[in-house]
């Protein structure tokens, strides 16, 4: 009984050490970005000349990703306002949120790695995707807090490498067969 009581508090636990304020700021983050590429989706050409199925039209996919972020960061805003985000004093960031903070920015230099670097300039897709996926998979790795999830030895390796080439080659396939969309 004890341990069903442990599972249903915790989702509480981490609502409360996340103040709400914070929430709040990344709420409009993501409402904003949200609403940002559903813009530039839409402003994508339709290839309606070219006689192209509206459901392979290229800028669906961003398109309802984008609504899904605006939808769902304006519901994260309304639940960090409904916490008392503009009530309770703003919180100094603490040593943990620091550390939050220098993970995502990490993610950030990943992610634009990914995107100015490796794609787009020569290496096959499925390559560059590999390599992107294994180098974030080890290198988040290493930042963990815990000890044994630290060590690089030949079996994390391996399991980094074979996450990597399925993630890309998955992504390929779903692309290129599903959304008929051409990889760089």
């Amino acid at each position: 009984m004890a341990e069903a009581t442990e599972a249903t508090e915790a989702p509480d636990d981490h609502a409360q050490r996340q103040p709400p304020r914070s929430d709040f700021r990344d709420a409009v983050g993501w409402t904003i970005l949200g609403f940002a590429i559903l813009v530039g989706s839409l402003r994508m050409d339709r290839l309606e000349s070219q006689n192209i199925n509206p459901y392979t039209v290229p800028g669906l996919l961003p398109g309802l990703l984008g609504l899904t972020m605006f939808l769902l960061g304006g519901v994260m805003a309304l639940r960090s306002w409904r916490r008392g985000a503009f009530t309770q004093p703003a919180v100094p960031a603490s040593g943990l949120l620091r550390e939050e903070r220098r993970r995502a920015w990490l993610v950030i230099g990943l992610c634009v790695g990914y995107g100015v670097v490796l794609v787009g300039h020569g290496i096959p897709f499925w390559l560059a995707s590999s390599i992107y996926v294994t180098g974030s998979v080890l290198i988040l790795r290493r930042l963990s807090r815990d000890e044994d999830e630290r060590r690089l030895d030949g079996r994390a390796w391996l399991k980094a490498l074979v996450i990597g080439v399925g993630a890309s080659v998955v992504t390929q396939l779903v692309f290129q067969e599903l959304f008929l969309v051409r990889m760089p």
